[in-house]
């Protein structure tokens, strides 16, 4: 079998019901702004790597480090739009990450599957984490080692995994386009569907019992993982780096991460893992 992190005890006053809440409402108040700034209309810049960024980015990235800075002034912030120095960073044993939207190029088109991710990060693994989807008023977060929730306007309610189904995995892809290898990776698991799905959205679908498995063969940054991390292991999930079959870690020199794949209550056995490693 793959071997999963041992559950983090939330002895810490920062690892707490009270910090999850309050991370869950500032997360939701950065998203209030980013629908604001898709319904009046975008400011849209590109970035040193190409990439393109909205006025709504950079907003709510102020709104939430601010806040961060404020709650735990000793816990460096590493955000996509304004990531530390990686050498400042990996000194601490803890700090959080960020991608104030996650989704951007889909918000500019009109698009409703972007997020608002934050994540505390502890020895290198993902400890706490929160996202929120603006566009349906749902939002996910999770303390590992004491369980997860989803919150949808008043209602806070737990979220678990859910076993393999009977009848083959729903497997959630970040495009059409990885199908073909996701098919070929997973060729001896029973697969029930492949479904197209955007940015961390992919973790709370799993975590909360809807989908079973998520492939990611190719590029991400830490920031873009470490809050749906965070959720699906507090919710009996994991995350395993490919092809070691290890848990994935965090912390990473530049904020790169290698290609993993996520799971819900479904079991990637060691007898199946070389066909995984391919």
């Amino acid at each position: 079998m793959l071997r999963r992190d041992n559950p983090v005890s939330a002895t810490d006053p920062l690892l707490s019901h009270a910090t999850l809440e309050h991370l869950l409402a500032l997360a939701f108040q950065a998203g209030e702004g980013i629908l604001t700034a898709q319904r009046e209309g975008l400011r849209i810049s590109r970035k040193a790597d190409a990439s393109m960024v909205t006025h709504a980015d950079e907003e709510a990235d102020a709104l939430i480090v601010a806040e961060l800075k404020r709650l735990a002034p000793d816990v460096p912030v590493v955000s996509e739009e304004g990531a530390a120095l990686p050498e400042e960073t990996l000194k601490h044993g803890r700090f959080w990450l960020v991608d104030p939207l996650d989704g951007t190029n889909g918000y500019i088109r009109g698009g409703s599957e972007y997020t608002v991710n934050i994540a505390l990060i502890e020895d290198q693994r993902p400890v706490m984490g929160v996202i929120v989807i603006p566009a349906t008023g749902e939002g996910f977060g999770g303390l590992v080692g004491d369980g997860a929730w989803k919150q949808q306007g008043e209602e806070m309610r737990p979220i678990r995994v859910r076993p393999a189904p009977a009848e083959g995995w729903t497997v959630l892809l970040s495009h059409r386009g990885a199908h073909d290898r996701a098919r070929a990776l997973l060729a001896r698991y029973p697969l029930a569907r492949l479904k197209p799905a955007s940015s961390s959205l992919k973790f709370c679908r799993i975590a909360e019992g809807v989908a079973d498995c998520y492939p990611r063969l190719g590029p991400t940054m830490e920031w873009d993982t470490a809050a749906g991390h965070a959720i699906l292991n507090a919710a009996g999930g994991e995350v395993y780096a490919l092809p070691s079959g290890e848990p994935f870690r965090y912390g990473r020199v530049g904020f790169q991460n290698g290609n993993f794949i996520a799971v819900g209550g479904v079991t990637l056995d060691a007898a199946r893992l070389p066909r995984i490693r391919e």
